[in-house]
């Protein structure tokens, strides 16, 4: 890891190096907070998490190969602490705060590769808009891109370690909940380019309101690169008000020419669905147009596709590259993948949820095939409006041409009531208290043919449902 020596170390995250001598330029390979990860030369973090502390696995992370450790207790502590025997040598850098050392050790260690970040900002589908434009670029580039939902003040430092030298660019998805978070996550980024998807519900918790979600996700612009660019949902009425930052004039994407306020630089024609098959359209370019199919269903995946465009473009990819990329894009697990069983077509969406993802799921959902069936559950951090909009959600549920609606959890109530407001008596529609209520009741609830749409927030843990209905 180029520079990551232990005096380096030491020296960006104000810590005290305790270790021979000769150890001290000795540069590590990778950087760890799992003992399970641990290999011979690496650099153990020990985080103090919700459920257990790092420090207590620093005995076994140095038997296990590990060059140092990093930690908030001296050398002497561990041992008396965590029964570390004497002839059992510990290298490490003794810091106050193990997560403030990471987010340093990631910004130094970004800069020393001086490789272009392209930040993926906003409150619905960042997750499919990067594993979109980590596509794009793919087709020129070797890029490394998040993995899972490693995209918080952990996630992303862990991200940017798993960045090597023969890497051509980063594409680092950015996720907060909290004012001062993407503050923080900007300044261990700095991103070359921001792409934001829109400002949506999610968070009102904790952000109160779609100004504050959109003054929240603004920070990332606090260590933007004045010379980079700026790609933004232009039908979105929020990052329609963003005429520039660092003198940089967003490149704005939508459905239509035509965006909220602006223009859109980039946009669809030709839209023709094709069910859960995905969509075929036109992109449209100030460099061109291109016909290309989006292997993933619903509109929200051409402006994923807008976005990835707008992203090639910028990075000098030929039409026919971004094309390519776009259609090579896949699905990710707990994000509208489509599983196809001996009984059911499921819908694996289960990762996350909030008002406006689980509208367009459900909008989808109609283009199945069979009987469509939506299994939701509870949405979380919506704050005082939560149940009314847990309540929206089901009333546009009810106006859908689905043949059944069944809710899990106490929040989902209100979806129920929603739904049984707006369906006419056309829907089947059941609550379940909870997730083993609703799995005995399962045999009796299905038929061969349907299409199962399965989301909720992930704290639901609806990934039980997906996998008893795959057996």
């Amino acid at each position: 890891m180029k520079n990551l020596t232990l005096s380096n170390i030491a020296l960006v995250t104000d810590g005290k190096y305790d270790g021979p001598e000769d150890k001290r330029e000795f540069t590590v390979t990778d950087i760890v907070t799992d003992s399970r990860k641990v290999t011979k030369g690496c650099l153990f973090v020990a985080i103090r998490g919700e459920r257990t502390d790092g420090h207590r696995f620093i005995r076994q992370v140095i038997e296990a190969g590990a060059a140092a450790v990093l930690t908030e207790k001296d050398p002497e502590t561990l041992r008396k602490e965590y029964e570390i025997p004497e002839n059992l040598e510990i290298t490490s850098v003794t810091v106050s705060s193990t997560l403030q050392a990471v987010k340093d050790i990631a910004e130094f260690y970004l800069r020393q590769l001086n490789k272009p970040i392209v930040g993926i900002v906003g409150s619905v589908g960042k997750t499919s808009t990067k594993e979109m434009t980590a596509a794009v670029l793919s087709q020129k580039y070797r890029v490394l891109k998040t993995e899972g939902n490693f995209n918080n003040e952990l996630g992303v430092p862990m991200t940017v370690f798993r960045m090597r030298e023969e890497d051509e660019i980063g594409v680092i998805e950015m996720g907060i909940n909290h004012f001062g978070e993407m503050h923080r996550l900007a300044s261990i980024v700095h991103p070359d380019t921001v792409i934001m998807t829109n400002i949506g519900t999610a968070h009102l918790e904790f952000l109160k309101s779609r100004d504050g979600i959109l003054k929240a996700k603004s920070e990332v612009f606090d260590f933007f690169n004045s010379d980079g660019h700026i790609i933004l949902n232009g039908d979105d009425d929020k990052l329609s008000t963003i005429e520039e930052k660092s003198g940089v004039r967003p490149v704005r994407f939508g459905l239509s020419k035509e965006g909220y306020s602006h223009p859109n630089d980039f946009y669809a024609d030709e839209i023709d669905p094709q069910g859960l098959d995905g969509t075929k359209c036109r992109i449209i370019t100030p460099a061109g147009s291109f016909l290309v199919l989006i292997p993933l269903p619903g509109t929200h995946m051409i402006y994923n596709a807008l976005a990835g465009a707008a992203a090639g473009l910028t990075y000098g990819l030929t039409l026919d590259q971004i094309r390519s990329g776009i259609e090579s894009c896949e699905s990710l697990s707990g994000r509208f993948h489509i599983i196809h069983t001996g009984r059911f077509t499921l819908v694996d969406d289960c990762y996350n949820a909030n008002p406006a993802s689980m509208k367009a799921s459900l909008d989808i959902l109609q283009e199945g095939s069979g009987r469509r069936i939506a299994v939701l559950g509870d949405m979380g951090e919506l704050g005082n409006e939560s149940e009314q909009l847990h309540e929206e959600v089901g009333a546009h549920a009810g106006r859908l041409k689905l043949d059944a609606i069944y809710c899990v959890g106490p929040l989902s109530k209100a979806i129920c009531r929603g739904a049984r407001k707006t369906s006419a008596g056309r829907t089947d529609i059941r609550h379940f208290k909870t997730i083993d209520k609703f799995l005995e009741e399962v045999p009796g609830l299905f038929r061969d043919g349907d299409t199962i749409l399965v989301k909720a927030s992930h704290y639901m843990q609806f990934g039980r449902i997906v996998t008893d209905l795959q057996k």
